[in-house]
């Protein structure tokens, strides 16, 4: 026997080869490490490219090239900062391993036969994470990232027509352009109907007190942070409150104060920019000093739903087709539910839901059509009317 037969393989593998498993996993790491960067600093309104290096968020000192290796740094330092000492969180090495991960599974499952997609796979599947880790920790979904994830989702289908065909029959490019385009709608304009839905049911939170409780505006702590409606000493978020233009907070209120002069009372409308007091007079948000004052009723706008998640599930609909949007919401749903049970998330308690999207959306990439493809199959043909 030739012994160079049996070092071939590895001279000039083949793409399903197992040892290209091991670049497709560096490379994830070395994204999955990028994606840090922008994940703590989109949010924050930072630019992504300067400074180039990272630094770290305590400190901010520059981390030298030697100690930003992906996740054998953080292991090494064991999650602490060389200079200052101060922990990292535990968030900067999961998004390394896990990136490198679904890089990793991506190639193993699609590279074999559809080589042509792969690339853009990587590209979606690193904008998911970017958007799964920033809506978790700041309940936000940047929607120039859904937007450009669509642009590549409508891309990859009419490079691979299977893609929002998984299990299903495929076509030629216009095909898979036409698979992408209206799984995008169905994702977008049916979440969308959800949310408007929704909004008219349960579109409102009341509170009702028997005896007048205190209330206030609380100032930002600094130009990242938004103010904060305080009532009866429970905190919201400004951006938990205005996701319209339309929002309005309305206040019965006693013993109003605005820059620390009494207003009487009666019916203080609150909207994201501007107050109207129960005279009919107006101020700009940004004018005043102090509004505090006690009240009996207050009705305070919400969503169940942000439009972010809107655009979320229309870019991953752009991936899977119109199929895999109904898979990601069910599966989505169901992982919601275990992370609240497991959590112990009280009902009216906010829980992102951009996370569980991408985890349904991944799950229908990886294997989740197939179990589709079975429901269908164990429901049998449909009878004829």
């Amino acid at each position: 026997m030739n012994p160079f037969t049996l070092i071939q393989p590895l001279i000039d593998p083949p793409v399903s080869h197992w040892i290209w498993l091991i670049p497709a996993f560096l490379l994830g790491g070395c994204i999955g490490s990028f994606l840090n960067v922008v994940i703590y600093r989109v949010p924050l309104g930072l630019s992504i490219n300067e400074p180039k290096r990272s630094f770290c968020p305590s400190c901010k000192k520059p981390i030298p090239m030697a100690l930003n290796l992906p996740m054998i740094s953080w292991l090494w330092l064991r999650g602490r900062c060389r200079e200052c000492g101060v922990k990292i969180s535990f968030r900067y090495f999961a998004v390394e391993f896990l990136t490198a991960v679904l890089f990793t599974v991506a190639w193993s499952l699609f590279a074999p036969d559809a080589l042509q997609v792969v690339l853009f796979l990587w590209v979606v599947i690193s904008l998911w994470v970017a958007i799964a880790m920033i809506d978790a920790e700041h309940l936000i979904i940047p929607i120039r990232m859904t937007w450009a994830g669509s642009a590549i989702g409508l891309l990859a289908c009419a490079a691979w027509p299977q893609l929002p065909a998984l299990g299903g029959e495929a076509g030629n490019f216009w095909h898979g352009l036409r698979g992408g385009a209206i799984g995008w709608a169905s994702g977008f304009f049916g979440l969308w109907l959800v949310v408007e839905l929704g909004k008219l049911a349960f579109g409102r939170r009341k509170f009702s007190f028997d005896e007048p409780v205190d209330w206030s505006l609380q100032e930002a702590t600094d130009d990242q942070q938004p103010i904060h409606f305080v009532l009866n000493e429970e905190s919201i978020s400004w951006w938990d409150i205005f996701s319209r233009k339309s929002d309005c907070l309305k206040i019965e209120t006693t013993d109003l104060l605005l820059d620390e002069k009494s207003c009487g009372d009666g019916l203080l409308e609150i909207r994201e920019h501007a107050i109207t007091l129960p005279n009919g007079t107006q101020h700009r948000i940004e004018d005043i000093r102090s509004l505090s004052g006690r009240t009996r009723s207050v009705v305070i706008p919400r969503e169940a739903m942000g439009m972010g998640d809107i655009h979320l599930l229309g870019m991953i609909g752009a991936f899977t087709g119109w199929m895999g949007v109904i898979f990601t919401i069910f599966a989505a749903s169901i992982y919601a539910i275990i992370s609240a049970i497991i959590g112990r998330v009280g009902f009216g308690k906010q829980l992102p839901f951009g996370p569980f999207l991408v985890l349904g959306a991944l799950t229908w990439l990886f294997g989740g059509w197939e179990i589709w493809q079975w429901y269908l199959n164990l429901l049998g043909p449909m009878a004829p009317p």
